[in-house]
Parts: C-alpha cells; structure tokens; sequence
C-alpha cells in the first residue's frame, strides 16, 4: 500500500499532466471535497469529484500546480500550492489531504480569496 505522501505526489503529478483517470485512481469512493469556512462539503463522492475536474478544470489547457511546500503528519498532507491557468492571475492555496486505506479521502482547500 502506498504512503500518504506517495498518494498525494500521484494525484499531484495526474492533476498537472490533466489526466483524469489518474487523477481519479487516488480517491476513495466516499471522497468528500471542503472548502472552509462553509463546513458543508462542496463535492461528495467520486463521481462528482470526476464531474467538476472534467468540466472546470482539466479542460483549461493552461492549468497548472506548483508545489510550494508540503508537510506530512500522520495521514494528512499539507501541500502549499500556486494554481495557474483557473482565474486571470495565479493563486495561493493550501490543500490538506487526509488519506485512509491508500485512498484521499478527505481534502480541505483553503485560498486567501
């Protein structure tokens, strides 16, 4: 079984080779998506999650993530990213991964905007 760590960097290098399926084999079924403060989650299920990427993100031919930083505790992965090719200008965030089971199956996304 993969690492926490090993789950995350796939996802990441998927996500920026804009490869859905992928991108998709590292997510539980139950995956839930958050993006705080609202504490209701904004994509439940992979079936949404594959929904939302293929229609907001891996169509957007610039799209792009630099890893700033990662740090590990446990099962969770705090990566600290600079996204291109969504809005006009690139963006900061912080994506925490919680993985169970070889599978992410929590993230919670935070941006400053």
């Amino acid at each position: 079984m993969l690492s926490p760590l090993e789950v995350v960097q796939r996802q990441f290098d998927a996500y920026n080779r804009r490869n859905l399926d992928d991108f998709l084999a590292n997510f539980h079924e139950d995956v839930k998506v958050f993006r705080p403060p609202s504490p209701d989650p904004a994509i439940v299920g992979k079936c949404q999650l594959a929904d939302f990427y293929a229609s907001e993100r891996f169509n957007r031919p610039a799209l792009k993530a630099e890893l700033i930083s990662r740090t590990v505790l446990g099962n969770k992965v705090f990566d600290h990213e600079r996204i291109w090719g969504v809005r006009e200008t690139a963006f900061e965030m912080m994506a925490v991964f919680e993985v169970q089971d070889g599978a992410i199956r929590t993230i919670w996304g935070f941006s400053a905007e």
